[in-house]
Parts: structure tokens; sequence; C-alpha cells
């Protein structure tokens, strides 16, 4: 991708990793002790890990166990910095980056354990501005997706081939600076992952199929573009009650007599246990399940990103580097054990690689007003 950079944004940073080490030190412990640490993860996990990461059994579990005390450590921080905090990042595979606006927090983000960054906007004011945007960029035909990027400190938006010109003008008129924009030339598309053929996993109105996310109270969540408020669904039997599509992408199933269970489908003959949703950070390792495809890993490119579908924007989402197809639209994405969304579409596809967004869970249990369940 070809970046057109809006923006000079001077960043200095102090070299102190969260966890240096973690994956050696555990790289040295006997196979046996391995095993036990593998065990308590899902093989479907940490095989889709192997594959995907290139990482051995080991430096999967190290990396599924470091990145879950990175998250605690990023969301203390994110809490005691208050409005200095502008985003965090995990560099490696233990490395976690923490940017503030102010470099006198600086001390409190190395005494945790990380890596600061000073820089020139918080993550409340870009966040702000983004949402700016959505009136100005939303449905565009001109924009392909556009997120906050944490490690640059500034809004990206993706733009169709010669589409630069008019994108800068919609910035301008929505009052954002231009020195916290930059624009990528999208080389496709983001869609749905909505199919009409036969399959695995659920039916909606008897036709089009779509992927499970995750189980809650009395039914389950998965993507909004699947169905809409009514719309009925087999194997499981269930009624979609909530959907909201475009605009954000959740839908929530009450099932009619099976029993919804905390666990997700590894595609190896067993289930990955929801212990959670605590939300990971940009840099994170997530794992997608779907009807589709299966398992598949990568990484988080960004949070609270806006993609413009055919059928209309979409903001709130999770961006990774994860490839999906057709069908997987609604499974789940997890970081480890914990529960981060849903699929809800992309570009690209397993065979080539590809990008794909996900629809965070709390939003969708929050609307439907239920409950995660966790095994």
């Amino acid at each position: 991708m070809r970046r057109t950079s809006l923006r000079g944004v001077a960043v200095a940073t102090a070299t102190v990793g969260l966890f240096a080490g973690t994956i050696n030190a555990v790289a040295a412990v006997g196979q046996s002790d391995v095993e036990n640490a593998a065990a308590g993860y899902a093989p479907g996990l940490v095989a889709a890990m192997e594959r995907d990461l290139n990482l051995s059994a080991t430096e999967a579990v190290a990396q599924i166990e470091a990145q879950e005390t990175l998250a605690d450590t990023q969301r203390g921080l994110e809490k005691s910095l208050g409005a200095a905090y502008a985003g965090a990042w995990v560099e490696g595979t233990d490395a976690l980056h923490v940017a503030v606006t102010d470099a006198a927090e600086a001390a409190e983000v190395r005494a945790a354990g990380a890596t600061p960054v000073t820089v020139d906007n918080s993550l409340k004011a870009l966040d702000a501005w983004t949402a700016d945007l959505n009136g100005a960029l939303s449905g565009s035909d001109d924009v392909a997706s556009y997120h906050v990027d944490v490690e640059t400190n500034e809004i990206v938006v993706s733009v169709v081939d010669g589409a630069a010109a008019e994108v800068k003008v919609a910035v301008a008129e929505a009052g954002v600076p231009a020195s916290a924009v930059s624009l990528d030339e999208a080389t496709e598309r983001p869609r749905t992952f909505a199919d009409v053929i036969g399959g695995e996993a659920y039916f909606i109105n008897g036709s089009s199929r779509c992927s499970v996310g995750f189980a809650a109270t009395g039914g389950f969540v998965t993507a909004g573009h699947c169905g809409s408020v009514g719309s009925t669904t087999s194997e499981p039997s269930g009624t979609f009650e909530v959907s909201e599509f475009p605009g954000s992408d959740y839908g929530y199933v009450s099932v009619d007599s099976d029993t919804p269970v905390g666990v997700v489908d590894d595609w190896n003959g067993g289930t990955v246990a929801v212990e959670g949703s605590s939300p990971a950070a940009v840099g994170a390792s997530v794992c997608r399940s779907g009807s589709t495809t299966g398992w598949h890993c990568g990484t988080i490119e960004a949070l609270n990103a806006t993609v413009n579908y055919a059928e209309g924007s979409v903001s709130g989402l999770i961006q990774t580097d994860v490839c999906a197809e057709p069908g997987d639209s609604g499974g789940s994405l997890l970081a480890g054990s914990q529960a981060q969304g849903m699929t809800s579409g992309g570009s690209g596809n397993c065979s080539s690689g590809g990008q794909t967004f996900f629809q965070p869970v709390g939003e969708a249990l929050s609307a439907a007003g239920v409950s995660l369940l966790t095994n």
C-alpha cells in the first residue's frame, strides 16, 4: 500500500521491553512441561498459531500467557493515565508500548514495565476526530475504511485509487486537522462474508449461511448483516431478536431448544473454552473460528476502525490481518481464551491472505441486554 502522509508527528521513544525473554524462558523448559502447558489450551488453537504465525507449540503457549499479562498492564495504564493516554500496542511477542501526550507520565509507564512513547494526540482526541469524519466519509465511494493508528498517532484513511484529493477536502470540511490524518491507497474493497451456500454452522431463513459468534444468555451473538430482526435460523433453530447493520454489525439470536455453551469449535475435534472478554491490544495475536475456513490466526492492526461496505458504513471495528472467506461471517475472534469479536467482513481470502474486520463482542452483548457465557 502507498501512504500519503498529511502529518509530521515527532515521536520520542524509550527502549524498555515488558516481558523480554518470556518466549526463550519457556522454550528452555522440558518437553513434558511444554505439553502440560499446551494442554491448558485447545489443540486447534495452538495448531493454528503454529501454522499461521510460524510458532512452535512452546512459543504459542508462551505468547498467549505473555499477552494475557500485557493486556492487564495495558488496562491498568489506560485507567491511571487518563487524558494523557494515547493508545498501546505490542511489538514482537512481549514488548508493550504505551503512548502518552505528557512526557511527565513516561515514568509511570516505565514503572509498569512498558515502553513510553510521547506523541501529540491523545486517544480521546483521535477518537473524537474519527467521529467527526463519520459524517464526511461514512458511505463514501472514495473511502474503503478508516481507523486510528495508535503507532503513528494518526487517523489512517484507506482511499480508492485517484480519490486522495477529494478525501483531503472532506477531511478539511469535517474540521479534522490535516496533521492528524494520513491516506492509504486501498488495493481491494472490503466485503461481508455472508454466503448463500449449504454447509455447516447456522442457516438464515432456510438459505444463507453464517457462523455462530459466542454463546450468550438464551442464544448467541453473531454478525448483524447475517439476518434482520425476525429472521429465523436453523441448526440451531432460533430468531434474530436484535440486528444492527450498517452502522454496527452485530446480531443476537435467541434459540428455541438448543443449549448455548461457552466454548468455540477448534475444528480439530475439540473446543476452546471462553473465559472472558478482556480486550486485547493492537499488535496482539488473535485467532478466528469460522464455518468455511476453520481456524486462522494473525494480529490486531487497529481498533475502532470504520469500513465502508457496499451496504453502508460500519464503525468501531477491530482490524486484523487474519484471513476469512464467505460463510465465516459472525464467527468468533479470540485472544487466547478471551472473546474479542465477531467476523464482519474484509478483503482477500485464506489462500493468498487477507484483512478482516470484527465487531467487538461487548457492544453486541450490551445492545441485546445479555451476558457472555463462559466455561
